[in-house]
């Protein structure tokens, strides 16, 4: 058998379990979507199906300026002091 060839069995309910290294080599983790595309020759390759989140990775931009955490740090702050000091 070459390097990169590796098993599985079929189940009763036609199921496979992807080999380890087949999955730390495609990156996939439970939940992942796979395709499997057949070819002419009798050949199947399978592939990762990208996650909706990793297809729209940077199409989606910001509409306003990035918020000023120290100003919102500021605001919490003195909310804060201002329910412990019962002052409002």
């Amino acid at each position: 058998m070459p390097r990169n060839t590796l098993t599985s069995t079929l189940t009763k309910k036609s199921q496979i379990t992807l080999p380890k290294k087949v999955r730390v080599i495609l990156g996939l983790q439970p939940g992942d979507q796979v395709k499997f595309e057949v070819r002419e020759n009798g050949r199947v390759e399978l592939r990762p199906i990208p996650s909706k989140i990793e297809e729209n990775f940077g199409k989606v931009r910001a509409r306003k300026k990035p918020e000023d955490f120290k100003k919102i740090r500021k605001t919490v702050e003195k909310a804060v002091a201002q329910e412990v000091t019962g002052e409002y």
